[in-house]
């Protein structure tokens, strides 16, 4: 048996070192491909995307198809670091969804800026205080963000990437009892995620909307009697106790978030465009103005309606497509949505993420 392991440990030892020079091998090619480049953006997300892909279609097991496609994430990230220290910007303080989200994408040698606000985010992108931001857009249990729907259709940015992130929701605090605990803290759509389990387990205690779940838990960690709920990262960050997980009402919660930037992206072979629409306050009105998209074959992944800001009864309405602006059938049917919505505002073309 010793000698079978040895063997084994060899093998893995020898695979390691040919790993090394072949890593070291594909980051000298990634530098090159950053000179011929000459100052064009590092981060490329239809071909980053499009590499991804590929890994899974080329894996033959036993590694799931996500376990890697983290470590090329990582390899990507790591890569990219060698050329430029661009910085992403989201949803802080550190500990939040938001962060786990841009990691996700963007791998974790990525440069990152915590932000109070969803709407510093914006403002640190539009005044170029950070290359790229990662806001929440939707949660597949509580809707819409409001406050990125409205974002969206002041900014100048584009949306160039969107990230799926499974949301598994914790209890934590520096007491170590549920009978002890009077208050709990969390972003308004975790408390609204976790309803159910907070009326069966905590039923007399006070919910208090915060701008972040690790905000809340920053101020679980300095209040007698106080929990948060958040991820189990924020508990390790800021010293409290997880007293219970996967407190989220539903197993498949997940919260999807857009990756904004100056640019939006070329076709990766598997897109999405978002728009933002406006029509007169008409019977068939909607249907009238969504016409172009069944004529020309291009499918609708989401129809979001939001009051508008310039009167009453009036909806802006947030529309995701199936394909990229510069498809065929998806450019004209863009065209003729143009001519029809009294309000048409192109959000940007990026690559889809995967479920």
């Amino acid at each position: 048996m010793t000698e079978t392991l040895k063997k084994l440990r060899d093998k893995i030892d020898a695979l390691d070192a040919r790993l090394v020079k072949l890593l070291s091998e594909r980051a000298r090619l990634a530098q090159q491909v950053g000179h011929v480049k000459q100052g064009a953006a590092v981060y490329r997300p239809e071909r980053e995307a499009q590499v991804l892909r590929r890994v899974a279609e080329l894996n033959p097991g036993p590694l799931p198809d996500r376990a890697l496609q983290r470590v090329y994430t990582e390899i990507m990230s790591a890569c990219r670091a060698l050329e430029d220290k661009m910085t992403v910007a989201y949803l802080g303080p550190e500990g939040t969804y938001s962060q786990e989200a841009a990691i996700k994408h963007f791998g974790g040698a990525v440069p990152t800026s915590a932000c109070a606000s969803i709407d510093e985010v914006f403002r640190g992108v539009e005044g170029g205080a950070a290359g790229y931001g990662v806001v929440p857009v939707e949660n597949s249990t509580e809707g819409a963000v409001g406050r990125s729907l409205d974002l969206l259709l002041s900014t100048p940015a584009r949306v160039c990437g969107e990230v799926m992130l499974p949301i598994r929701q914790c209890l934590m605090s520096k007491t170590k009892t549920l009978s002890s605990i009077r208050k709990v803290y969390s972003h308004t759509q975790s408390l609204g995620q976790c309803q159910r389990w907070l009326s069966r387990h905590l039923p007399h205690a006070e919910t208090i909307a915060v701008v972040s779940n690790a905000e809340g838990a920053k101020m679980a960690a300095r209040e007698r009697g106080a929990a948060a709920i958040a991820s189990k990262t924020a508990a390790s960050l800021y010293g409290l106790q997880l007293l219970a997980r996967n407190i989220e009402d539903e197993a498949k919660n997940t919260t999807r978030f857009l990756v904004i930037a100056e640019h939006d992206a070329p076709p990766s072979g598997r897109d999405k465009t978002s728009l933002i629409l406006s029509t007169r306050n008409a019977p068939g009105a909607i249907h009238d103005l969504l016409t172009p998209l069944a004529a020309n074959g291009v499918s609708m992944s989401k129809l979001e309606s939001r009051p508008a800001r310039t009167g009453l009864w009036e909806y802006v309405f947030y529309v995701d497509l199936e394909g990229h602006a510069s498809d065929g059938n998806v450019a004209r049917a863009l065209a003729e949505l143009q001519r029809k919505a009294s309000l048409f505002k192109n959000l940007g073309s990026y690559p889809a993420a995967a479920a």
